[in-house]
């Protein structure tokens, strides 16, 4: 096993989070602030976020590589195909893998393997697998010898659909394998069984990690007592380095496993490389009922980004396809930050708010975010005493005060928020790997 694959598995009880929850960000809008009181001009409202940082910086390293704070450690995960919902975050919208796209492929390899029987005037029998469309939750159950799964994977029972959060993701898919006697015609053995799929990566190892477990929920005739084997594959911008799916038994007391470790391939340097993976688990059942292997099924991850590109630090590491989102309460820690947030997103129609494909994007080019700053909060506004100037959207996007066209907010808010509402939006770029041009949410409770 690589050391990638052993820092992965070491810190994959941490790896979750698609939102950092109360952690406050800043804001912005073109209304004009009047000032009353002593002022004082300052040319600058913020704290150094990530990108400001030495690349070198070891005290960034080293906190790129802590697990995650507990106030973000709640686990969400999303749709990989986007479904708007009253409390539902939207996701990015990205081609998700969808096993029944294979079925017309996996009827035709059944057609042809039952006529190669049948040519040959054989009677033993055919075993073919496909997918199926739905089952029950019941008929999942805990998996044995193998890497314990979010708590939410198992929430929308067997639909077939991929659920992914930043670092994590998992489906439930249904399947069968039916048996066929080639001579007559008849189905002489089935097995409905469930696939467990889960993948999961982290923010600061270049490698991540794939499984496919398989759950036996009911089988009869000649499909009883069948085993399982398999590989693993990756497609894209990476390699396995690491397969682990030897021929096993299966049964409602015996459950395949799939284990897989993938490497991202993208280039070391120079700085700013980032690219797509896919890994797909196959497997085939065999029985000494019948002469040869079942048709082959196949499973694919959801594309797995990794990168060398996140300001601040050099560390590689992998993300999931899901837009994260920043929760700031109006009643927390920043008050004042939550509240013009809430002003500009629902007042003045800015984007990044929960609940909309409005999204904010993240802009790294240290000339544009000071100008971006200098539009919506010029040095030559006055301050308040104790004040500072927020501006929303953030000067570190792409749709800021001058980035983005024009259309901003701007409000006096309390500094000390103002300087901890920096530090919090530089943690959450941090914790949840957002690049140039990554999209993202505001969320404000």
């Amino acid at each position: 096993m690589t050391a990638g694959a052993v820092s992965l598995g070491l810190l994959g009880s941490c790896l979750s989070v698609a939102q950092a929850a109360a952690a406050p960000v800043r804001g912005s809008d073109t209304t004009a602030v009047h000032t009353t009181g002593d002022a004082v001009p300052l040319e600058q409202d913020s704290v150094l976020l990530p990108e400001n940082l030495d690349e070198s910086s070891q005290a960034l390293d080293d906190e790129l590589s802590l697990p995650l704070p507990e106030a973000l450690e709640g686990e969400a995960s999303e749709p990989a195909t986007p479904a708007l919902g009253e409390d539902e975050p939207v996701t990015e919208e990205f081609s998700s893998p969808d096993p029944q796209t294979g079925s017309a492929a996996a009827q035709a390899a059944c057609r042809t393997q039952l006529a190669a029987a049948q040519a040959a005037d054989s009677d033993s029998p055919v075993a073919c697998v496909q997918w199926g469309t739905s089952a029950p939750a019941a008929d999942l159950r805990a998996a044995v010898n193998a890497w314990p799964v979010p708590k939410w994977c198992d929430d929308h029972g067997a639909n077939g659909k991929w659920y992914v959060n930043r670092f994590k993701a998992c489906g439930i898919f249904p399947a069968d394998l039916t048996v066929t006697n080639p001579r007559t015609g008849a189905v002489v053995g089935r097995m409905h069984y469930i696939t467990r799929a889960y993948a999961y990566s982290a923010r600061d190892v270049k490698t991540w990690a794939y499984q496919v477990e398989l759950l036996e929920v009911n089988s009869s005739g000649v499909a009883k007592g069948s085993s399982a084997v398999g590989s693993g594959t990756c497609a894209g911008k990476c390699k396995v380095t690491k397969s682990t799916f030897p021929p096993q038994a299966m049964s409602k007391s015996k459950e395949p496993v799939g284990q897989f470790f993938l490497d991202t391939t993208i280039k070391t340097s120079p700085k700013g490389q980032k690219g797509d993976g896919q890994a797909t688990a196959a497997w085939t059942f065999t029985n000494p009922a019948w002469a040869g292997p079942s048709t082959q099924m196949k499973l694919q991850t959801p594309a797995v980004r990794c990168d060398n590109a996140l300001p601040g630090t050099s560390k590689p590491g992998c993300v999931m396809p899901h837009i994260p989102e920043m929760v700031y309460a109006k009643n927390g820690e920043y008050p004042e930050l939550a509240k013009h947030i809430a002003y500009a997103q629902n007042t003045k129609k800015l984007p990044g708010k929960h609940g909309t494909k409005s999204y904010l994007s993240r802009l790294t080019d240290k000339k544009k975010i000071k100008e971006n700053r200098g539009k919506a909060c010029p040095a030559s506004l006055k301050r308040p005493k104790g004040k500072q100037c927020d501006e929303y959207p953030f000067a570190s996007t792409w749709q800021g005060a001058k980035t983005g066209g024009g259309k901003f907010s701007r409000r006096m808010i309390d500094g000390r928020q103002n300087e901890e509402g920096g530090k919090a939006l530089g943690r959450f770029y941090l914790y949840n790997r957002i690049i140039e041009k990554d999209k993202f949410l505001v969320w404000i409770k």
